[in-house]
């Protein structure tokens, strides 16, 4: 039977937990907190919490022998010191555990800062101008450097949670710059099974997790305006002060695709459409 460690148990790592372990995996999970690890008791794999940043932590498993190792902890709403602790120091952490286990390294389209609407490929030049950029770039080397994998996720939406359309229905949103940058996303379940995929076949080197149609900004909202009969939302200036920078691009799938993956939500639309979750997401909010 196949091991597999998911380091960060939550929104996509749960997901992947969970879809490994339905393929007949053995999996065991982390969460930072042991309440979070409580919270868990009732999944039918173990899950213990360790801090990633804190070698010492993960010694009570060290022991035990993974084949995968899954970095997919989030720095939650920190700035460049949670990047370093959890994705610099996680990663070197785990790698310095299981010298002999393959990482998977979960990292963010953000890394490429192209800004002028360009497509975007894993051999595109991936130069961020954040210092939040600069560390996800970081981690992902130290697992690049011994074969393995970074997979670079898209904006996650899902069960529960989207940014836009939290903001499209509270009237937070608006359009910038004229709605003419292109946004690309991965629904939380097609995320998780691609890093599954990843680690089933044991593929190395970096892949984009996205969806198949990047859209831009104001066919987006201009579709959820039109979908829910609510009024476009008004223009605005750009925030400069995203965490991850402000970038323009169209992410390809087309490496993963090619591989043998397909997303079950090929584009933002039908997920909504068809997604009860986002649904009632959608409802929620703009009954609130």
């Amino acid at each position: 039977m196949k091991s597999v460690l998911i380091a960060g148990c939550g929104y996509v790592g749960l997901a992947c937990a969970r879809q490994l372990h339905a393929q007949g995996w053995r999996v065991a999970a982390l969460t930072h907190t042991a309440e979070s690890a409580a919270a868990l008791a009732s999944e039918p794999f173990e899950v213990r919490a360790a801090d990633l940043a804190d070698a010492a932590t993960l010694l009570p498993l060290a022991s035990e022998s993974f084949a995968v190792l899954i970095h997919c902890a989030s720095s939650g709403r920190g700035g460049a010191d949670a990047y370093r602790r959890v994705y610099v120091d996680g990663c070197r952490n785990l790698a310095a555990t299981w010298p002999a286990a393959r990482l998977v390294f979960t990292s963010s389209t953000s890394v490429y800062a192209q800004a002028d609407g360009s497509e975007v490929n894993e051999q595109s030049p991936a130069e961020p101008d954040r210092d939040t950029g600069r560390l996800l770039r970081e981690a992902e080397e130290i697992a690049l450097a011994r074969d393995g994998t970074s997979a670079r996720l898209a904006g996650i939406y899902g069960p529960g949670r989207s940014v836009l359309l939290r903001k499209f229905f509270s009237g937070e949103a608006v359009i910038e710059d004229g709605g003419r940058r292109w946004i690309n996303q991965i629904h939380r379940d097609d995320a998780a099974s691609a890093l599954a995929f990843l680690a089933v076949n044991g593929l190395q080197g970096v892949w984009n997790v996205s969806d198949d149609c990047p859209v831009l900004q104001l066919e987006l909202y201009a579709r959820l305006a039109s979908m829910f009969e609510l009024p476009l939302p008004p223009p605005g200036a750009i925030d400069p002060n995203r965490k991850r920078g402000v970038t323009n691009k169209r992410v390809s799938n087309a490496k993963l695709r090619g591989a043998g993956w397909s997303p079950r939500w090929p584009d933002f639309f039908s997920a909504v459409e068809c997604d009860p979750s986002l649904a009632a997401l959608a409802r929620g909010i703009s009954e609130s």
